[in-house]
């Protein structure tokens, strides 16, 4: 079983989704493409506030960024 679950890691980024707007991320297929592509910026050298990061893989810690909030997804218009 993955920690944290993906329904857990949508709960996190639709957090901040007012009552009748539309849910920034409504599938795992977004939670995916976002960690990956956080992932991608970790191993370009973007920093993060992540203790310990440099002993973990880049994914493990986009995963971590979100779940803490650190991260935001943002819908693309």
């Amino acid at each position: 079983m993955l920690h944290p679950s993906y329904s857990d890691l949508m709960k996190v980024a639709n957090s901040e989704v007012e009552v009748g707007e539309h849910p920034v991320v409504n599938s795992r297929y977004s939670i995916v493409m976002a960690t990956s592509k956080r992932a991608r910026e970790l191993v370009n050298g973007r920093p993060t506030a992540i203790k310990d990061a440099n002993l973990k893989k880049p994914l493990s810690v986009a995963i971590e960024e979100l779940e803490k909030g650190d991260i935001k997804i943002v819908a693309e218009v």
